[in-house]
């Protein structure tokens, strides 16, 4: 554990997120206006960049996992945490309760704003929604976790560079200061886009579960209630930040996959088990068919607005989530290859986003074939909490699912709440060494503060969704941050290993042996 704080930066963050609550508070309608107009430009300006930097970004990690260089180990010990345990890890941080909610009804919105120039409203339509759904959460999406993680595993475990932030790498890859204006900048960006996307995360998910639990309990829903919920997530959370990764986080994150695979695994039984298989099937088949159009996918002519309002949109969302989830990922990699970080976050990552969309998916897809729930219908009059309400209820033994769906969805904000906390505390501790972790009580102030901001915005009747909207318009700039990562990281590597035999890559970069050493190899 390590004591050091960077006032400074805690100090500019929080101010900054004071100053923007304030202003959503004052000027409701006029931030959401600005924020939606600058949101906007970025998606026209900047939207054939960000679907080109995904893209391509897919490729680079597929080139380099089948490399050479996907043997470089990151460390020489052993891996902290078992294979199901840190993949679990790895998912519960990056996804968050707000995939239980898109999971019932993501599709529903593509019926009638279908991509791909399909006509609304269409078997065509009701065909390619759970194949964008999937693709929204699949393969892309975890690439852009990855861009960021494994350039953080090079820079800590074979670099042996100190600091677990954004601005520590860009000042070793491009020698500013870490504490100069730019990094700080960088670190400010990086502690707003947490409190942004974790607050929208928070609004949008403690409203579902208190829903779907005073349902279940035959109350009507309250505010009080939604005070309470974040408090026991808050807890949760909290405890699991203070007594750290190994004996709080990978136990609930643990628990949350395995209750995520119990609550499928029940759904596919109990729910249209032919018709969840054959859809599943089915939309994998037409994802990967159409991975390629559905990546470039600008609607130049048609002019829909589909792929700015969803792909353009989920891609910088993830971008948002992309720093913390990136650092997460490299704080539970050591130990392991490159070859198998980028494999299990994109593969395993992927492979779960697939079996849960799938699943429930099909489900809710399945009640509106069959005129059991008009989910599409519900979802266009606002009532999207209740569609997925009705949905849980066709089951049998109801009341137990709509627990265990509330136990999911809490237990998934938890984790990722934890891997936030974890990750703003390691950014506002200055040269944080690949041993070390940022105090307890460092990690739990963390833990208050994302659970503060959002009980204020919903105590003061704020617009969540303006906070998210400003949180993803610094997704562009993340992106050319990202970008320097990249290109530097990519440097790095090819100096370091380029004229390294592949057999000896794995022991040169296990034994963590200085450059000079690698030189001398090079030579032979």
């Amino acid at each position: 554990m390590t004591n050091k704080v960077d006032k400074l930066l805690i100090s500019l963050s929080v101010a900054l997120v004071l100053i923007v609550v304030g202003v959503l508070y004052f000027q409701p309608a006029q931030s959401q206006s600005v924020a939606n107009n600058i949101f906007g430009k970025m998606t026209e300006w900047f939207g054939s960049v960000t679907l080109l930097f995904t893209f391509l970004g897919v490729l680079l990690l597929v080139f380099v996992a089948f490399s050479k260089f996907g043997r470089i180990r990151l460390g020489n010990t052993k891996p902290e945490y078992s294979t199901f345990k840190w993949i679990s890890m790895m998912i519960a941080c990056g996804l968050g309760s707000a995939t239980v909610y898109w999971a019932f009804i993501e599709w529903a919105y593509y019926i009638g704003t279908p991509g791909l120039g399909i006509e609304p409203n269409t078997q065509k339509a009701f065909e390619m929604a759970l194949p964008y759904n999937m693709f929204h959460w699949g393969l892309s999406a975890w690439t852009l976790y990855a861009l960021v993680g494994i350039p953080i595993c090079y820079h800590i475990y074979i670099r042996k560079n100190q600091g677990l932030s954004l601005s520590s790498i860009i000042s070793s890859i491009t020698g500013l200061k870490q504490n100069g204006i730019i990094g700080r900048i960088v670190d400010v960006m990086f502690i707003f886009i947490c409190f942004g996307g974790l607050s929208i995360t928070l609004g949008v998910s403690v409203p579902l579960v208190n829903e779907v639990l005073s349902n279940v309990l035959g109350i009507e829903p309250s505010f009080a209630m939604n005070i309470v919920l974040i408090l026991i997530i808050s807890i949760v959370y909290s405890l699991s930040s203070y007594i750290g990764l190994q004996k709080g986080m990978a136990r609930i994150a643990n628990w949350t996959t395995k209750l995520a695979i119990i609550l499928c695994v029940g759904v596919l039984i109990l729910g249209p088990t032919f018709f969840i298989i054959a859809n599943s099937t089915n939309a994998i088949g037409l994802m990967l068919q159409n991975f390629l159009q559905m990546s470039l996918f600008t609607d130049p002519i048609g002019q829909s607005g589909f792929p700015q309002a969803w792909t353009i949109f989920y891609w910088l969302y993830w971008i948002t989530y992309a720093p913390f989830t990136g650092i997460f990922i490299a704080k539970v990699s050591k130990g392991r290859t490159l070859r198998s970080v980028i494999t299990n976050t994109l593969v395993s990552g992927s492979v779960g986003c697939f079996f849960f969309f799938g699943v429930i998916g099909s489900l809710t897809m399945d009640r509106q074939l069959r005129g059991m729930v008009d989910v599409v219908g519900m979802l266009g009059d606002g009532k999207d909490n209740s569609a997925i309400i009705e949905v849980l209820q066709t089951l049998p033994l109801s009341s137990i699912f709509m627990v265990l769906f509330c136990t999911v969805s809490v237990l998934f904000l938890a984790t990722t709440l934890d891997g936030a906390a974890f990750t703003m505390a390691s950014t506002a501790t200055p040269k944080l060494k690949e041993n070390e972790d940022p105090h307890p009580m460092h990690r739990l102030f963390w833990c208050v503060m994302l659970a503060l901001v959002p009980l204020t915005m919903i105590f003061i009747g704020a617009d969540l969704n303006t906070i998210k909207t400003s949180a993803i318009i610094t997704g562009v700039p993340v992106i050319f941050i990202m970008i320097v990562m990249i290109v530097g990281w990519m440097r790095w590597m090819v100096k370091d290993f380029g004229h390294v035999p592949a057999d000896k890559i794995e022991e040169i970069s296990a034994a963590g042996i200085s450059k000079s050493e690698v030189d001398e190899l090079k030579e032979r």
